[in-house]
């Protein structure tokens, strides 16, 4: 009879980094704890840009798609700000019914080649997250798109016209992809002392938050809970807050 394994340690992430592409489906979803991460890399130079597949216009049921997506666009460029981003683009998929495929893929690849991170953070593909909640459908189709993309991005002769037409050159520099909530996790970032700029930038989605349930935990009990775990996860001396990814090497 085999011994029971256990899990490996989580190391942090091994890259050094000049840039950083974040890739997500939705305006709030960098903001459940992956910030407080931007944050670290912002505060030691890194240029991070952020790409979003929708404007999250089917988000809050009291309000209209085509009143709430600019309005969930401003508060994702607000709590991007909080944590030092400047640049967030958004690719206009429809928001809830993102379709895995070529449109979607060589929207990313436009962005690595434009952007040439050395990493490309996104979010799980799988059909449960991390901690068990069932993962969405968008979720999914862009957590995997951007995946993908990444060897589109490198490939001359996919999206050939990405070169050939928008002088976009082939970007192989991707070192790795890091889904956030993604199972099992093997790397970490240290958030500590990035809780309140993390904080800040949930809070500026306050229109989106304003029309959860009552009973939804606040961004601060939100966010608090989600670095506690992963700290926990980590246990590492002096580390009080974590986020943890799965990473994918190219």
């Amino acid at each position: 009879m085999s011994e029971p394994t256990t899990p490996a340690a989580l190391e942090p992430i091994p890259e050094q980094l000049e840039r950083v592409l974040v890739v997500v489906a939705h305006p709030d979803d960098i903001e459940y704890g992956t910030a407080a991460a931007v944050d670290v890399w912002t505060s030691a130079g890194v240029t991070v840009t952020y790409l979003l597949a929708t404007r999250g216009e089917a988000g809050i049921d009291g309000i209209p798609p085509e009143q709430a997506a600019p309005l969930r666009a401003q508060e994702e460029v607000n709590g991007a700000l909080r944590v030092g981003v400047e640049v967030v683009e958004f690719l206009d998929h429809q928001d809830g019914v993102v379709e895995y495929g070529l449109a979607l893929r060589k929207g990313i690849a436009r962005e690595i080649r434009r952007r040439r991170p050395d990493i490309v953070i996104g979010m799980s593909y799988e059909t449960v997250f991390a901690g068990g909640m069932t993962n969405q459908a968008d979720h999914r189709a862009v957590g995997l798109a951007a995946v993908d993309a990444v060897r589109d991005a490198a490939n001359r002769w996919i999206f050939r016209d990405l070169a050939e037409q928008e002088g976009l050159e082939p970007w192989s520099g991707v070192a790795a992809v890091y889904l956030a909530v993604a199972e099992p996790p093997t790397h970490y970032v240290d958030v500590t002392g990035h809780l309140e700029p993390a904080v800040a930038s949930l809070e500026a989605h306050a229109e989106y938050n304003r029309h959860l349930p009552d009973a939804f935990p606040k961004p601060r009990e939100l966010v608090t809970g989600i670095l506690t775990r992963g700290a926990a996860a980590v246990a590492r001396p002096g580390v009080e807050h974590a986020v943890l990814f799965r990473r994918y090497p190219m």
